[in-house]
């Protein structure tokens, strides 16, 4: 049984979404702050976050930041703004998706089976990998890390996974949509420049390799460890 918290300080929202939760079997713990979010996390194990951007005390953004710190544990943010600013940056910090109220509870779980099954996956049942390198870049695929020139960095998950995909189709221009797909796992709803910014906040981690993640005018990126100057 996967277990997943809920925060959001509207108690009504809370209860739709628990409803629809253990109806499919999940285990549901509740929150109504981002502080309180915070303190049950680092007592608890939870498989998905389902968290409100909006609300006292400590923002959904300020709280998962703080997770972060110490657990890898997906989320889904809420949101009563359709704001393209709160989009990109929640996928900045390492966000899974973003919902944005009033929202449909069967598509909420619907988004939510697939990021609890995606990342379950990567832990579960799964042959070792081969690591990727290319000169000094380095990806442990099993420890999912990245190093430049042996020094570990810092990447959201979604850049890693953005990374892996790249490197893994060398020389194949991918589309900004074929990305968007492959990274997140269905349709996004969401535009070009989700992924604009996640290949330059990479590019920027990557310090002298970022010149391997290359420009495609008109369609996308692609993955050259020849060395070709980025865009």
């Amino acid at each position: 049984m996967y277990k997943v918290l809920l925060v959001d300080d509207e108690k009504k929202i809370r209860q739709v979404i628990r409803t629809y939760a253990e109806f499919e079997g999940y285990e549901v713990m509740e929150a109504e702050d981002g502080l309180e979010a915070v303190k049950l996390c680092q007592e608890n194990d939870f498989d998905v976050i389902v968290m409100d951007i909006m609300m006292p005390q400590l923002d959904g953004f300020s709280a998962y930041k703080e997770i972060r710190k110490h657990k890898d544990i997906p989320v889904l943010m809420l949101s009563a703004r359709d704001e393209e600013y709160d989009k990109l940056f929640g996928f900045e910090i390492g966000i899974d998706d973003y919902v944005v109220k009033p929202f449909s509870p069967k598509e909420l779980m619907a988004r939510l089976n697939v990021i609890v099954n995606r990342h379950q996956n990567k832990f579960n049942g799964q042959e070792l990998k081969e690591d990727l390198k290319f000169s000094g870049l380095l990806i442990d695929q099993d420890g999912r890390e990245v190093y430049v020139d042996d020094r570990r960095v810092d990447l959201t998950p979604k850049e890693y996974e953005i990374l892996v995909f790249l490197a893994k189709n060398e020389g194949i221009a991918l589309s900004r949509e074929k990305l968007l797909n492959q990274v997140w796992g269905f349709d996004f709803y969401g535009d070009d420049r989700t992924i604009d910014t996640h290949i330059k906040m990479l590019r920027n981690s990557l310090g002298p390799y970022r010149k391997y993640i290359v420009t495609v005018r008109g369609v996308g990126y692609k993955f050259d460890s020849r060395g070709q100057e980025e865009d």
